[in-house]
Parts: C-alpha cells; structure tokens; sequence
C-alpha cells in the first residue's frame, strides 16, 4: 500500500514539475522576458527527459528503447546536418545548448520523448498495431509541422531558405515509422499517464506560440 502511496506521488510530482515548467516558459516568452525564457529551452528539455527515464526505471527493456531513440535522432541529425541528406539543408541555432558534430544533444533527446509519448498516446487509441504506427508517426510530423515556423524565431533551427522542405517530413516519416514500429513490435511498457501529459504539454506549447507567431517576431 505505501508503495503503490509512493508511486502515485512520485507520478503527480513528475506530472507537476513538466506543467510548471512549460506553462512558465509559455508565460514567460509571451509576456516576461523572452529571451531569457527561450535560454531556459535546454534545461526544459533536460528536465523532461530525465522525468521520462526515471518515471519508466523500473522497466529496463523501455530505458534501452529510450536511449536507443536518442542515439537514433542523433545520428540521423548529425548525417542530415553535416551531409545535407535525410531532412534536407539546415543548421542548429545556439537555443538548444551543447553540440555534437553541429547538432544539440537535446536534439536526441527530444526524439526520444517524442517517439516514446508519441507511441504510448496511439497504443491507448487503437488495438491494430498497424493503427497504432500510424497514429504515431502522423503525431510525430504533426508535430514537427507546428514546431517548424517557430523553430527559427527561437534560435532552434534554420532551412536554408527559411522554410522547411518536403524533404524534411519525408525524413521525419523515415526515421519515425521504424522507432515506432520496434516500440509497438517489442511491446514497450512505459508510465502512460506521465507519457500523455508530455505530449499534451508539448502540443499545448508550440501551438499556442504559433498562434501568437507575429506577437513572438515582434518580441525576439
């Protein structure tokens, strides 16, 4: 009983912490000071990530998947910044921290918390695992998609030219229908209340920055 006590509490601080720290940012960059909110991004990030593999220690197989979809962003993001292939023309802004081969270590953990609450949130919609794969991967790209004007506002990224490329969902599709797929195939098990308030969260963030895109030119 005390540790079933101890695991709910455990959860709600997690839970707390990440809705502390996106609605300050959201707060923060739209009607505080924006710039120092926006230099805050990497230890958000940090912060969600940490949460997401500690909420899941207790299940080995999912921390293996965790890192293996970290190191997988991140060599898929160093191929496409350095060689131009994958996403398309692009360079990381000096936003998102320390860089590895000109691409940010969150960058990998970012992939990681996408694909890991991506495919936990499309596991509760849908019994078909083809469903599921393919709910995941468009939650992916839905994302990315919001994310994409914003990006260089906010010193995360730039295309050359300023604009996205087809090329870039492409590439999203290309790298998130495996790590989906091995998520679903090796029937991960992950903290599925803490998974869905992430994404929640991360939708929550980006759109509500997008929808105030001019006001967000205007500030930075």
């Amino acid at each position: 009983m005390n540790l079933k006590k101890h695991k709910i509490s455990s959860n709600l601080i997690c839970i707390l912490i990440i809705w502390v720290f996106h609605l300050s940012g959201i707060i923060g960059i739209l009607y505080g000071n924006s710039e120092r909110f926006i230099s805050l991004t990497p230890l958000n990030l940090s912060v969600s990530f940490f949460l997401l593999v500690y909420i899941n220690k207790s299940h080995f197989k999912t921390i293996l998947f965790i890192f293996s979809c970290f190191f997988t962003g991140m060599i898929c993001e160093i191929l496409g910044v350095n060689l131009g292939i994958i996403f398309g023309d692009y360079e990381y802004g000096g936003a998102l921290g320390y860089k590895v081969f000109d691409v940010p270590l969150l960058i990998g953990a970012n992939w990681a918390i996408l694909t890991v609450s991506c495919s936990a949130l499309s596991a509760t919609l849908f019994d078909s695992i083809i469903n599921k794969i393919i709910m995941g991967v468009f939650l992916m790209l839905m994302l990315d998609a919001v994310i994409e004007p914003i990006a260089p506002i906010l010193d995360f990224w730039e295309f050359d030219g300023g604009k996205a490329p087809l090329k870039n969902y492409l590439g999203w599709v290309l790298v998130a229908f495996p790590l989906n797929c091995m998520y679903h195939i090796l029937n991960i098990k992950v903290n599925g209340t803490f998974t869905h308030h992430l994404i929640i969260l991360n939708i929550l963030f980006f759109s509500i920055l997008l929808l105030q895109l001019n006001t967000l030119k205007n500030l930075i």
